[in-house]
């Protein structure tokens, strides 16, 4: 291989991860109380109760799940796609998870399993 595209070839590599991240359609970040004082400050009191959903990902106390796809919209919220890592393992999963919009500030995800978290509540 010419020495001379490596760093060109390495570039592309770095950059293509990027690439397949999507970006949800919400206002604003929704959680619930130890999620939003993650959204807000940035810290974490390591509670395992906690759901925050933002445009990035889904995360848990035991999970991160970023978009990959907005699968498209619906009457109360959207589709996505996610990969899905849980905290201490190396494998992911992707999952495809319906956000509902529920009342006028909140939102639930359902997932794959019939298993739903939420509602997870706007984030002040």
């Amino acid at each position: 291989m010419n020495r001379s595209r490596l760093p060109a070839l390495f570039a592309a590599l770095m950059i293509a991860p990027a690439a397949w991240a999507a970006e949800a359609p919400l206002d604003a970040s929704y959680g619930n109380k130890d999620g939003c004082l993650y959204a807000n400050t940035g810290e974490t009191n390591g509670s395992d109760d906690f759901f925050l959903l933002d445009k990035e990902a889904i995360t848990t106390a035991a999970s991160f799940c970023e978009f990959t796809t907005i699968d498209g919209k619906t009457a109360d919220g959207f589709d996505a796609t996610v990969a899905c890592q849980e905290e201490g393992t190396d494998e992911g999963v992707d999952l495809k998870v319906k956000i509902s919009k529920v009342g006028k500030d909140s939102y639930k995800i359902d997932l794959p399993d019939g298993a739903s978290w939420g509602p997870l509540k706007k984030c002040k």
